[in-house]
């Protein structure tokens, strides 16, 4: 009886080791360590139990450079992780996410296309070139301000009723989306490529959104360069360029 608790116990004890997750930034350890999810000495781990179960994590503004380890946040339903030295983000395991906050960072890529449940997104200030948010239908508020983007398509966001992407390099945005009526706040400026945004309401966007946008910028329910272009979903026997070669534009 005493061999077979001995065995027991120590079953037990390797079972609870083993439930660790990952935590190979030092600075995003000591910030679970000071928010009472770890303990010290930083050691590169934290028991998978103290995360699983946490809701809320804030951990702006703290040099974090790798956020591995948030996979296992699997209850996570708000996160903040602005101001700090992140190149990359996955939030993919993190599908209760309902708010996420990523701005001022140094993110080129961001996938969300798991994140079907996210209401508010804050993700300027990086260096993103594209978002995808066609999943996230659930969207209220979206800040993309002061990256890289060249379109962005909010079309399937249907309770959009905030959108900040000024201070990018928009060429193309699709806001036809049922919900323009909607829409309390906005902010377009600063895309110095974007000439025409596609709207549910030309009149209703020009009465409402005309101080938002650049000068160069119009609002029309068909633009001439639509965001999803969709050459690759054509089933194209032949494909005509002209002129070729040109130093400008070329039509398909």
């Amino acid at each position: 009886m005493k061999n077979l608790l001995f065995v027991l116990c120590l079953t037990t004890a390797f079972n609870i080791k083993a439930q660790t997750t990952a935590i190979p930034d030092s600075n995003f350890e000591q910030a679970l360590i000071n928010l009472g999810y770890d303990t010290v000495p930083i050691n590169g781990s934290v028991l998978t139990s103290n995360i699983s179960g946490v809701t809320y994590l804030d951990v702006f503004n703290k040099n974090i450079s790798d956020l591995t380890g948030i996979e296992d946040f699997t209850a996570l339903t708000y996160l903040y992780c602005g101001g700090n030295l992140l190149t990359s983000l996955d939030v993919t395991q993190n599908t209760a996410l309902t708010s996420l906050g990523s701005t001022g960072n140094l993110l080129t890529s961001l996938d969300v296309t798991q994140n079907t449940a996210l209401t508010d997104l804050y993700c300027g200030g990086n260096q993103l070139t594209s978002i995808d948010v066609t999943q996230n239908t659930a969207l209220t508020y979206l800040y993309c301000a002061e990256n890289q983007l060249t379109s962005l398509d909010v079309t399937q966001n249907t309770a959009l009723t905030g959108l900040y992407c000024e201070g990018n390099q928009l060429m193309c945005l699709n806001m036809k989306n049922g919900n323009n009526s909607n829409f309390i706040q906005i902010n377009i400026t600063n895309n110095p490529n974007l000439n025409c945004i596609e709207v549910d309401d030309v009149a209703y966007s020009n009465a409402n959104w005309s101080s938002f946008i650049d000068a160069q910028t119009s609002f029309s329910t068909s633009c001439p360069n639509p965001c999803a272009v969709g050459i690759g979903e054509n089933n194209l026997s032949s494909l005509s360029l002209y002129p070729n070669p040109t130093a400008g534009f070329i039509t398909i």
